[in-house]
């Protein structure tokens, strides 16, 4: 491969990347589950690092997590339940977007 050709090529993964990060938080601010949820520490939610960390080895959680945010539910994180969020809160491909992003944090 070209040597010159490599930073390129990484430094279009790297912004494509940050790009595609901002573009989710974008949709989670939109669909304001910030009002309960915060990136690294606890709100009324658990933090998003968090979900993370007790999923990231979960093949099956992207589809749970999906499930849960459209359904709500409680028992997962303690007392407080979280509310159903309905498709006109936040499109099908904005969640998947949003719990990507979530599930990839570190």
């Amino acid at each position: 491969m070209n040597q010159p050709l490599i930073p390129a090529l990484l430094l279009a993964a790297t912004l494509l990347s940050a790009t595609q990060a901002q573009a989710s938080e974008a949709i989670i601010k939109k669909a304001r589950c910030v009002a309960c949820h915060a990136t690294d520490k606890k709100l009324v939610g658990p933090a998003y690092k968090e979900v993370a960390s007790k999923y990231r080895s979960d093949a099956g959680a992207p589809e749970r997590l999906f499930a849960k945010v459209r359904q709500g539910g409680s028992g997962n994180w303690g007392e407080i339940p979280m509310l159903p969020h309905p498709a006109d809160k936040i499109s099908d491909d904005d969640l998947k977007s949003a719990i990507h992003w979530i599930l990839a944090l570190e």
